[in-house]
């Protein structure tokens, strides 16, 4: 913005105090949101009034039209806008004057007065009083059209929220979401509860994680990279369903359906089985896109998604082989490298987990309708049991959706055995440069040896579902305040 108008701005409010009128009061009483004005009295006929009630009502002026001793303007909330009316006969000489003189677009501003249907139609309120509640010092976006630069929305979040209706509604859709995912679980006798971000060692996901200090303990810390660790250890205490919502952290690279801080449900349901959690997870998400969209169909970035119960359940070497012409249980790491390389996918390591997980990259983007991948092979599943019926993999499943991994689940591994051997495992694939293997956790260990009872548990990317029924793009639209790369004030100031 303009640098001079700021400095106007500035001297306006210097003008304001001088004549004894404050531009920051401490409290408005609001009786009315703008939605239900317009919903309590949408009766009213054309040019109808009325003055027996009154409402007070506040929010932020987006438009005005000034007809000489009337103006026209229009109050935004976080529910909708209204249209106020105040006129000199209304309020006076002197609060209209101070109106005309101080009140601009950008304001906060707190009307009193009566409800009535405009000769067009349209419900307004009649000011009798109005209270300045808050000047803003910058301009608003150009014509109130919001912004359109990415870098600009996603570095001043705020400043799209401000002038957009779209961007309101997307992060009020987030919070409905979290709070259908909770009526859900509540309802079936799941109880919510938290567990550690800090962590002394990383564990319960394949993920390099952010490394900090605590300096009361001099030690080193990660930020979580999952809550399944903590909250095995809540079902060994004597909890039976539980579950978490929260931020998980990992140390790798932004995409548009990656970002290194991102918001992880995990649950967990004692005596149940991936079968289970699979019924559980698929009414789950059925529930919550009927609640937020009104439809099990939906279209994501111009591709219809349904989801329709019951959803595909594949087998994932099954899938692979259909896809790439080899079989992941029983093919050499020879015949495996082969094929990658043949789609230019070869990894750097080239141990026989790191290779399947590589083709299952090269097949992931065929699948678009919610589908159950499951019986991952045992060396790419270290928390996982082993298939009652076919020991080379395990009672796992991922979630697919559109292309993207929305949720991981397993017939958890409560044997303190088995989990020890596959925690070697995971520790020697750190020995050779793996950072994303999973490290030695004696704890929960120990944890496991007092005993844990079959269980079955999901972790679930609801930052991913809230794209698909928001229609986003990128996970970064759909995230409050995402991540950028740091650059001086002065540069963000030239981006505006």
């Amino acid at each position: 913005m303009s640098e001079e108008a700021r400095k106007q701005r500035i001297e306006e409010i210097n003008q304001m105090r001088s004549e004894g009128i404050e531009p920051y009061p401490y409290r408005f009483e609001k009786t009315h949101w703008a939605g239900q004005i317009k919903e309590d009295f949408s009766g009213l006929k054309d040019s109808e009034t009325r003055e027996d009630i009154t409402v007070r009502t506040a929010g932020r002026v987006v438009a005005m039209r000034n007809h000489g001793k009337s103006t026209f303007f229009v109050l935004r909330d976080n529910t909708d806008r209204i249209q106020a009316y105040i006129r000199l006969d209304g309020v006076g000489a002197e609060s209209f004057e101070i109106f005309k003189k101080y009140v601009n677009i950008g304001d906060f501003l707190g009307v009193t007065g009566f409800p009535f249907k405009t000769h067009t139609g349209e419900i307004s309120i009649f000011v009798k009083h109005f209270e300045i509640l808050s000047k803003a010092i910058r301009m608003m976006p150009e014509k109130w059209h919001g912004v359109k630069d990415k870098e600009i929305i996603y570095r001043q979040r705020y400043v799209e929220m401000l002038s957009s209706d779209e961007a309101l509604e997307r992060f009020r859709i987030r919070s409905e979401l979290f709070r259908l995912v909770r009526e859900f679980l509540q309802s079936r006798d799941f109880v919510e509860v938290d567990t550690p971000m800090l962590h002394y060692l990383t564990g319960g996901a394949s993920a390099r994680p952010f490394k900090t200090h605590i300096n009361v303990f001099e030690s080193d810390m990660y930020l979580r990279i999952a809550e399944e660790l903590f909250l095995k250890r809540y079902l060994v205490g004597g909890f039976e369903r539980i579950f978490e919502i929260g931020k998980n952290f990992r140390n790798e690279g932004v995409s548009y359906k990656h970002h290194p801080e991102f918001t992880m449900m995990e649950l967990y349901w004692a005596y149940a089985d991936y079968n289970d959690i699979m019924d559980i997870t698929e009414e789950m998400i059925n529930y919550v896109v009927r609640g937020i969209t009104g439809s099990e169909i939906i279209t994501y970035q111009g591709k219809e998604i349904d989801f329709s119960r019951p959803w595909r359940r594949v087998k994932m070497a099954s899938f692979i082989e259909e896809n790439l012409g080899v079989d992941i249980l029983e093919d050499s790491n020879d015949e495996l490298i082969g094929v990658l390389k043949k789609h230019n996918a070869e990894p750097d390591i080239k141990e026989r987990g790191h290779l399947i997980e590589k083709l299952w990259d090269l097949v992931e983007h065929n699948l678009v309708n919610p589908t159950f991948v499951t019986e991952h092979p045992v060396i790419i599943s270290p928390l996982s049991k082993i298939h009652r019926e076919d020991p080379r993999v395990t009672e796992r499943f991922e979630l697919i959706i559109s292309s993207m991994e929305i949720a991981n689940a397993f017939s958890e591994l409560n044997d303190p055995i088995e989990q020890y051997d596959r925690f070697l495992h995971q520790a020697g694939l750190r020995d050779i440069g793996d950072e994303e293997a999973q490290m030695m956790d004696q704890d929960f260990i120990r944890a496991l040896e007092y005993g844990m009872p079959p269980t079955g548990g999901i972790g679930v990317g609801w930052d991913r579902i809230i794209m698909l029924v928001t229609d986003a793009p990128s996970i970064r639209d759909i995230i409050p305040f995402p991540l950028v790369r740091p650059i001086s004030f002065d540069e963000e100031e030239a981006l505006s």
